[in-house]
């Protein structure tokens, strides 16, 4: 028996879902089945439908992690998405039970790969997406153009209804339009480029803005070029300045030189040691603006960014009450581009003296576990959850202080921009800090170690302990059990990058 199973659109999730039960528990197995949406023409099996899904059915879950993939990942372009997703579904209720732990399946590792494309496309569309002002019969409404890759329309809707919810507006692509008059959303037919009006009078105000925040010493066109595809410049009005702001650049940095740098505001009642690493000397970057500063961050050497980043962090005035009794906040270290990017919990005793990560005996045996795992240490980038030491001072010894939610909530923007920076392959969580820090979540390490998840910011997260863990155990064969274990799980991580 072979069936075509039809769906009502490209990301019809609760369709595929439905018709995914059915077929299960018919006992259809992947071959037998063809994926289609309403309006492509019948392949092989032609139209015979699927049976539906039984009225009562028997014992049938499915792990949590497969369906938050499967919601993301069936928005993806790729024809055969539908198919991978049934053919993992298929295998999880037969025998396959703890499939998506294996982060090294193929097709586990292939449906992860569409949802990073589909979040990635979805974080496109927030950051460039731009309206312009159109005056119509009904009044005043805001018209945007956009070419997403991946399905994201009707799911990406809702972002923009609570970021302007005030407004009536319509969003057009060559796909889908959608449509928010204040009260309600809509769905229709795509359109054109030409349905959008080029420009607006708001937009001489944006470019001019633009071309005051531009940092012509910041300028690294390939890494702008990078994270902002040329895809994308048509709809948006600030791109027209790029050329003759690049052309400035020189002239503008050589400027700046002769009327010399700005220093940074004194921190008085605060003993800061700055380490050799540490660039000084460079402009300081601008107080922190929600959301833009993720933007202008890859517009620069992601380096001298980085650097940027712990002058800002020096800069604030909030930080948590225990952080002024640090030496100075710890920012990672490591190449720009690395692979693999581990996150432990926060600095050490020697850690905030030395102004530098892992340094101290957790340090130390996590580069002894790197170089028994084959992976060079000096190759990876490594930093912390949360950039300062908390500690109880005892006489002395300063005793380690576990951050609470609160800390970790702090500096998690911090953590995330300088992944942004970075830009690994794989973030590698060491510990049950790192791991809320970049899934927001409270998940248990042992239960989800070896496993890859997906976190805040889209990125793929590696979980495993920390090696103070490792410290900890008691008598030597317990020790020597768990850092051949550990070592196996850094193997698995630099695997996941070969």
């Amino acid at each position: 028996m072979a069936v075509a199973a039809i769906l009502a659109g490209p990301a019809d999730f609760a369709g595929w879902r439905q018709a995914a039960r059915g077929l299960v528990a018919a006992g259809l197995a992947p071959a037998q089945v063809e994926w289609r949406v309403a309006g492509d023409a019948p392949g092989l099996f032609g139209d015979a439908p699927p049976p539906a899904a039984p009225e009562h059915p028997g014992r049938f879950t499915v792990p949590r992690a497969f369906m938050s993939l499967a919601e993301v990942a069936i928005r993806h372009s790729d024809p055969e998405r539908f198919a991978l997703l049934y053919g993992l579904l298929w295998r999880l209720q037969n025998g396959e039970a703890a499939l998506m732990q294996v982060a090294t399946d193929p097709a586990v590792a292939r449906a992860e790969a569409m949802a990073k494309a589909v979040r990635r496309d979805a974080h496109k569309m927030h950051a460039f997406l731009r309206f312009r002002q159109v005056e119509t019969e009904a009044g005043t409404r805001h018209v945007a153009w956009f070419e997403p890759e991946h399905h994201i329309e009707e799911a990406e809707a809702d972002f923009f209804v609570r970021r302007f919810a005030s407004l009536r507006w319509t969003i057009v692509t060559p796909r889908r339009t959608v449509g928010w008059d204040g009260e309600s959303l809509s769905l229709g037919p795509g359109g054109n480029r030409a349905d959008v009006p080029p420009d607006d009078a708001v937009e001489p105000l944006w470019r001019a803005y633009y071309g005051a925040i531009f940092n012509p010493a910041r300028v690294k066109p390939n890494a702008m070029r990078a994270e902002m595809p040329r895809k994308y410049w048509r709809n948006m009005p600030e791109t027209f300045e790029i050329p003759r702001l690049l052309a400035e650049a020189p002239q503008r940095v050589r400027e700046m030189v002769a009327r010399g740098g700005a220093a940074p505001n004194p921190q008085p009642q605060r003993a800061i040691h700055v380490p050799p690493q540490a660039p000084m000397g460079q402009p300081i970057a601008a107080p922190r603006v929600e959301g833009a500063m993720d933007l202008l961050d890859t517009a620069r050497d992601p380096s001298l960014a980085l650097a940027d980043l712990r002058q800002e962090l020096l800069g604030r005035g909030d930080w948590p009450d225990w952080a002024s009794r640090a030496t100075q906040p710890v920012l990672g270290e490591g190449p720009v581009g690395a692979p693999l990017l581990f996150v432990g919990e926060q600095p050490g005793d020697e850690e905030d003296i030395q102004g530098r990560p892992f340094v101290g005996p957790a340090g130390r045996l996590f580069n002894r576990a790197m170089d028994a795992a084959g992976l060079p240490r000096d190759a990876a980038y490594v930093t912390n959850a949360v950039k300062h030491f908390k500690f109880t001072p005892t006489g002395k010894r300063r005793l380690h202080q576990s951050p609470d939610a609160g800390d970790i909530t702090y500096y998690r923007p911090f953590l995330l921009r300088e992944i942004g920076l970075v830009a690994p392959k794989l973030v590698v969580a060491l510990g049950a800090t790192a791991l809320q820090a970049l899934t927001g979540k409270k998940l248990p390490v042992m239960k989800s170690r070896g496993t890859v998840i997906t976190g805040l910011d889209g990125h793929q997260i590696f979980a495993t302990v920390h090696p103070s863990y490792l410290l900890r155990i008691p008598d030597e064969e317990g020790q020597a059990r768990e850092f051949a274990r550990f070592v196996e799980d850094l193997k698995a991580a630099g695997q996941q990058v070969a």
